[in-house]
């Protein structure tokens, strides 16, 4: 079967890609240095646990309502004050003089975090169906080079003091807001921020089936990256167990996991949506996803480590971009931003929540524990897809 030829890009794309992209170099920047910049003030570890918390607790309460307002007012003007928030937050803390405006710079930042799920739905907006996933899948892209950029730039640039890693961040963003405002298409007109009676689902509500599926598609959000944010918290630990894996080593590791899930976001997604259609390429990466995890859990030499993280970036690199896809495509336009802000908001709560449990079932029920709970989490969401009756024909879901 010979692979769809590729479509060109949609116009606005590009400006969108490279928004977040930049935005995603800044928070690179920032996260790796944080704690030890935090210890200047006197922070605890717990004191550090809580400051790195209080940003994803902040994005976590505000991506509904900033998807939902972008569905409102239009993506253009969302994104942009998410950029300026981005900017005064990183200032904040660049120029902070205790814990206290420590705290206010990550809690304005994690506020005005709403980049990714509102340039998601910016995407979905001039994305054709059949390259919404693709696209989106390119979108995942920007987020992987962002963070393998970011970090190197912030480590270099704190040689230059502890601070000019947060001002740096600071100007990128003021920077990418002003090229945003004049580069960045508005992509959600008037015109579809109001219901069309000529739609199915806009005037009418959808069937009962078709609604319930926005709560489950969220669910699989929730549970497939509580699995894998666990096997991010520990993947450290189980190294240094299993393989004896320093911590330059482990670092090695997820820079390498990072490389393959862009790859896999870039050349993998639109040929398997292609052929298998979106529901059963969630399906097939959520399976990969705990196939990888079991060999994982069993790996005690490189003979099996490689091949579970081959499957774990090629699972989570088809689920990520194509479960937002299915959303997307499954939500009216009107409804759009709010429903990819609630799937923004479940993967944040996930990636509070993985790590917390992963790291308790590692020291309390042993190593292999994280991933073999990981892997039923896995199966257990591939069901709830199935079960859904998650197809490409489906009616979209108005969110209620």
């Amino acid at each position: 079967m010979n692979s769809p030829s590729r479509a060109p890009l949609p116009p606005g794309f590009s400006a969108i890609w490279g928004c977040v992209a930049l935005d995603l170099v800044g928070f690179g920047i920032v996260l790796p240095i944080l704690p030890l910049y935090a210890e200047r003030f006197g922070a605890s570890p717990m004191t550090v646990g809580a400051l790195v918390a209080s940003f994803s607790i902040a994005q976590l309460l505000f991506a509904p309502l900033w998807g939902r307002l972008s569905d409102r007012v239009g993506r253009k003007p969302v994104l942009i004050l998410s950029l300026v928030g981005t900017a005064v937050g990183s200032l904040l803390t660049g120029l902070a003089g205790s814990l206290v405006l420590l705290f206010a710079g990550r809690v304005v930042d994690g506020i005005s975090g709403a980049s990714v799920s509102v340039a998601q739905a910016a995407v979905a907006d001039v994305a054709a169906p059949e390259e919404r996933a693709r696209l989106l899948g390119l979108l995942g892209a920007a987020f992987g080079l962002g963070f393998v950029a970011g970090p190197a730039i912030g480590g270099l640039a704190a040689l230059a003091g502890p601070e000019v890693p947060f001002l740096i961040a600071a100007a990128i963003a003021a920077i990418n807001a002003v090229v945003a405002l004049r580069r960045l298409p508005e992509t959600h007109p008037p015109a579809a921020r109001r219901p069309d009676p000529a739609r199915p689902g806009s005037a009418v509500p959808a069937p009962s089936p078709a609604r319930t599926r926005a709560p489950v598609f969220l669910a699989v959000s929730f549970l497939s990256l509580v699995g894998f944010s666990a096997f991010e918290a520990t993947f450290a630990l189980f190294g240094e167990d299993r393989l004896g894996l320093e911590l330059s080593s482990a670092g090695g590791v997820f820079a390498g996991i990072g490389v393959v899930l862009v790859l896999v976001q870039m050349r993998l997604v639109r040929p398997t949506v292609a052929r298998l259609g979106e529901a059963a390429t969630v399906r097939l990466g959520l399976l990969v996803n705990g196939g990888g995890l079991l060999l994982l859990a069993a790996a005690d030499s490189w003979w099996l480590l490689v091949p579970a993280l081959v499957a774990l970036c090629a699972g989570q690199g088809l689920v990520t971009p194509t479960l937002a896809s299915l959303v997307a495509g499954r939500t009216e336009a009107h409804r759009r931003g709010g429903a990819l802000g609630l799937q923004q908001a479940a993967g944040g709560l996930a990636r509070v929540i993985g790590p917390l449990a992963g790291g308790a079932a590692f020291q309390h029920i042993g190593v292999p524990a994280p991933y073999a709970i990981g892997a039923a989490l896995m199966v257990t969401a591939a069901l709830l897809v199935h079960g859904a009756g998650g197809t490409d024909r489906d009616a979209v879901v108005t969110l209620r």
